[in-house]
This record gives structure tokens, sequence and C-alpha cells, in this order.
């Protein structure tokens, strides 16, 4: 199977320059600046597991590189609020086109729909892209280890913590679980561990039980992908896994907020 992270990358510099003839970081900023202030994303998880609750970062993606179209009648405000009645702490909007047919909009769009904190989720590698998470009202961000060196991870959370928004930084094996903890991070970062391997797109949610022993005393963790049922949940919840973050299973369905609270019951 052809690498499909390799491909993705290649094409974010190629938006990247794109955004650089639109946009200066300073004007990027500015229209941060005029957004609403970040909604506490991982406040908002912590609030959800210290009620007993499952935390789940909900998740509004109409397509992905290895299912294709996932939802045909697609409404990012609609599905924002499905999941806000379903109980979802926070929500998490693809925006990448090409491969994923996001767009920024619909973080935009998802975000004025409820009052639940969103993640940009998208492949950034670049500061704009990190200023321009913000200008469209993220929350939060996503950093994929595999997708960055140690110093842009280092940096680029950096960048997110000094304007104002967490960051999920997400990891699929143990090698980038040592990248994390040797980091030099700020401390509004929350770890991912995905049960997907982002190179040929096969799950298993063996991937977080495996990582779990490894983890410093305290940290928490979200689990990512592959989680498609009750039983899913209490696995995940029986090992100490409180924080969820769930998508396709949910985007099937007619009703992603029934399903949702199904899921979590």
């Amino acid at each position: 199977m052809s690498d499909i992270l390799d491909k993705i990358l290649a094409t974010k510099q190629d938006e990247i320059a794109r955004l650089r003839k639109r946009y200066s970081l300073a004007a990027l900023d500015a229209l941060g600046a005029e957004q609403s202030p970040p909604r506490g994303f991982i406040a908002a998880l912590s609030a959800k597991v210290a009620a007993g609750e499952a935390g789940v970062i909900a998740e509004i993606k109409k397509a992905s590189p290895s299912k294709g179209l996932i939802r045909a009648d697609f409404d990012p405000a609609w599905i924002a609020r499905e999941y806000a009645d379903g109980g979802a702490a926070c929500l998490s909007v693809l925006t990448d086109e090409q491969y994923f047919q996001g767009h920024n909009a619909f973080l935009v769009q998802a975000r004025a729909a409820c009052a639940l904190p969103a993640i940009r989720k998208d492949f950034l590698v670049d500061p704009m892209q990190i200023a321009e998470a913000r200008a469209i009202g993220a929350d939060c961000v996503l950093l994929i280890v595999a997708a960055l060196a140690p110093k842009q991870l280092e940096d680029l959370a950096t960048e997110a913590s000094g304007r104002g928004m967490d960051v999920l930084i997400e990891i699929h094996d143990g090698a980038e679980l040592d990248v994390v903890l040797n980091a030099k991070l700020p401390s509004n970062c929350l770890l991912g561990i995905n049960n997907r391997n982002l190179r040929t797109f096969a799950v298993g949610l063996k991937t977080t039980l495996d990582l779990l022993p490894r983890l410093p005393a305290g940290m928490d963790v979200v689990t990512e992908s592959g989680i498609a049922s009750q039983a899913d949940v209490h696995r995940m919840r029986g090992a100490g896994v409180h924080r969820f973050l769930v998508g396709e299973s949910l985007m099937r369905q007619d009703s992603p907020g029934a399903a949702l609270r199904a899921l979590t019951a």
C-alpha cells in the first residue's frame, strides 16, 4: 500500500505555500484576536471524567482516504448539535480538503452551533497553520508525532499554547511515545494514542492497551480510532482510559447524537 502519510504531507507543503501568499502571520493572528476566547478543550474532557462519565471527543468527518465517503448528508452544524445533545465533551472537526473532504468552514459552523470546544484535526506542520487554526476559532489543535521532527513538535505546541489553544499530541507506537516523553512541552498538552496505523490505516485497540504500562503515573490519555461498540468503551474504561475520540461509527448513524449516547451508556 502506498504511504498515505507521505502523500498527505507533500500536499500540506503546497497548501502552506498558498496560505503564505494569502496571509502574513500577523494577519492571521489579527483574525485570531477577533475570535471568541478558546473554550477549554482539556478542561471539558476532565469535567466529564470527574463526573464519572466517558469524556468523548466526537468527530465530524465526511470522508477518509481508507473508507471514502462516510456521510453524504453532511451538515456540520446539525451534527455538532447532535453530539452536544448526545453528551459529547468536545468536537473534532476535519479540515483537510483533499483527503478527508473537510474544510475550515466546517469547524466554524460546528463551533457556532453549540457550546462545545473544537479541535482542528488536520496535518499541522507549520506555525502558519497553527495561527490559521485560531483564526477560524479552534480551541485545540492536533499534532501528529509521525509527521513532525521532535523540535517541530515542541515549537508547534508552544505556538498553539501561546495563542491560548490546548494541544492533543497523537502517537501510534512506543517510539513515538518516547519522543513525547522526552520533549519539552507546555502544560496544556494531552496525549492521544491512535489505534489506526497512519501508514496502512489498519486498526487495533491493542495499540492503546499495549502502551498504557509505559505511561507515567497520572498521565491522562485519549484513545483514538476503532471505538465502535459499548464493549470497546467498557474495555478501555476497565483499563483506566476514560477519554475517547470517536468518529466513523457515529457518522454513519441516522442520529449521531443518539448513537453517541448508546455507545457510552
